[in-house]
């Protein structure tokens, strides 16, 4: 039977940590007699705004009570607001509080997107025994490679547009008058200063370029066997989380500290970082049918977890995919899929596979030419990011699928093409690009994009990736190159879920840059986060027998 209660509401209760900090939660609960399972939700974009109050009233008008609390240092709880690390202990301290109080009946879920999402992550492992399920929306857990060094690159225009709305204790406009300016600035540690603002945190970001102990202190993936609590985890194919997303529903399916939490559940729309809002991504319109109802699911895993409700969906397949191309949900039970038909998609051209009219191909067939692709990479013009996998900002740098054909007009970026198919082709899983590839420098980037050709010629971007060439063989340890010589890179394209139909084209873009996404490497060989001068490189790319550059695809038999 669905209750519905009236609301009672207190405000701005103070939340006691261990070090005397105290911060702020506004509290809802239902107007009746309790103790009542509690919903946790921490933040730093304020716990006041419509939104939050309208999911704090909609809980309680359920029968749970809702804690929504200001994270330290923001809107209006005490300390010093610091990103990430401060949420280990100021997690735990507040579900140990939560846990203690007369409305509380020692049952807590917790929900979030984004830094909402970080909050559940980060204080996991500590395994509170009053947490008894999690819903985190578009977050990773390993913030070197998921969030802040995606391939040892830093990514620049989710960190500075994100960092600067962070700033300080309130939120602040990000209506910068010239951001192409601005993300062009060097040195990049200084970039927060030259756009008018002081973020400590983003010279820590870019004083650690290596996968450190700074970065391992907040870094959970060395520690899932310590959590006890389900996951209901939620992404989207454009989010910037969309591998990370994955990787948490592994391990927690596998890893994770009790057989509670080996029943997580993933789900994957066709969305940005703002799931379910719309049904066009990009330029993209995905249907009616892309839409679902995320706040039900999430209540069906709080009343299964905290209630006892026995609706059965601990019982049904724990992942539910979007299939682009054909726009219809699909559910698996394992990833990658079980049934996967790892294919091996080799480059080939006559060496002039540069921009959208040269000759690069990439087929099945082995290569047995010996030939390569050239093109200059010079950081003063880099190619332009088009869409993707991006946030926060669409409107300053979009996010979702494009049209790629700008972008694959220029001589820097090798574009290869396949044949129109024949028949359907259904891609699912991981993408990853293996390239044996050259510069005439100490250090430079190599970038992937996957795309999907329609017979019309547009050219719709499902993924990319990059690699710094420095950390090619570890995160940990920056090892520079031997000019000329090749190397072998392996190059994290991302993740997909898309139907090429019959009559499109596979295609590859392979590149040196993607910016604003990420930033610029200046090919010098010196500390990026630091240095202001840079140099044009020569970049080769192989691919014959011999070295044989190819793509990695997971397709699905038919």
């Amino acid at each position: 039977m669905i209750e519905h209660y009236a609301v009672e509401m207190r405000l701005d209760v103070k939340v006691p940590m261990r070090d005397g900090v105290e911060l702020s939660a506004d509290i809802y609960l239902p107007e009746a007699d309790g103790p009542w399972p509690t919903v946790l939700m921490r933040t730093p974009y304020s716990n006041n705004v419509d939104v939050m109050i309208e999911k704090g009233r909609q809980l309680a008008n359920s029968g749970y009570a809702c804690v929504i609390q200001d994270v330290r240092g923001r809107w209006d709880s005490d300390g010093v607001y610091y990103a990430f690390h401060q949420e280990i202990e100021d997690g735990y301290d507040t579900q140990d509080w939560v846990s203690k109080q007369p409305w509380c009946n020692g049952k807590i879920g917790m929900t979030g997107a984004s830094y909402g999402g970080a909050t559940q992550w980060l204080s996991a492992p500590l395994a509170h025994p009053a947490v008894k399920c999690l819903v985190p929306r578009v977050m990773c857990a390993d913030y070197y490679d998921g969030l802040m060094h995606p391939g040892g690159a830093f990514q620049l225009n989710v960190m500075m547009t994100w960092g600067m709305r962070t700033n300080g204790r309130t939120g602040q406009s990000i209506d910068y008058h010239n951001w192409t300016d601005a993300f062009r600035s060097l040195p990049v540690i200084d970039l927060d200063g030259n756009a008018g603002r002081d973020l400590p945190f983003w010279k820590d970001w870019l004083k650690h370029p290596t996968d450190d102990e700074y970065w391992e202190q907040v870094n959970i993936t060395g520690q899932w066997d310590q959590i006890m609590a389900p996951a209901y985890i939620m992404g989207g194919w454009f989010d910037l989380y969309a591998k990370d997303v994955f990787d948490e529903f592994v391990a927690m399916r596998t890893n994770s500290g009790s057989n509670d939490a080996k029943q997580s559940r993933l789900i994957v729309g066709p969305w940005p970082h703002r799931l379910a809002q719309s049904q066009k991504t990009g330029d993209v319109d995905f249907g009616a049918n892309s839409l679902l109802d995320l706040d039900g699911v999430e209540m069906r895993w709080f009343d299964h977890w905290l209630k006892d409700d026995q609706d059965g969906i601990v019982d049904e397949p724990p992942l539910k995919l979007f299939i682009m191309g054909t726009n219809e949900w699909r559910e698996e039970n394992e990833w990658p899929l079980a049934r996967t038909d790892w294919q091996k998609w080799y480059l080939h051209s006559k060496g002039s596979a540069n921009g959208l009219l040269g000759d690069g191909r990439i087929s099945r067939d082995t290569p047995e030419e010996k030939s390569a692709d050239t093109f200059t990479y010079n950081p003063e013009f880099p190619v332009q990011t088009v869409g993707g996998n991006n946030c926060c900002s669409p409107e300053i740098v979009p996010w979702g699928p494009y049209d790629q054909r700008g972008v694959e007009m220029r001589p820097d970026v090798l574009v290869y093409s396949s044949e129109a198919l024949d028949e359907d082709m259904e891609v699912i899983g991981p993408i990853t690009v293996v390239l044996h590839a050259a510069t005439d420098g100490v250090d430079t980037d190599w970038t992937a994009k996957l795309v999907d050709v329609s017979p019309g010629g547009y050219a719709m971007n499902l993924c990319d990736g990059i690699v710094r060439a420095r950390y090619r063989d570890s995160f940990s340890e920056s090892n520079l190159l031997t000019p000329g010589e090749t190397y072998e890179y392996e190059i994290s394209v991302g993740v997909t879920g898309n139907v090429f139909k019959a009559g499109h084209r596979v295609r590859l873009e392979i590149s040196s840059s993607n910016f604003p996404r990420y930033d610029r490497n200046l090919n010098t060989g010196e500390d990026n986060g630091t240095s202001t001068e840079m140099r044009a490189a020569t970049q080769t790319v192989h691919h014959s027998a011999v070295m044989a550059s190819h793509m990695l695809l997971p397709v699905i038999p038919a």
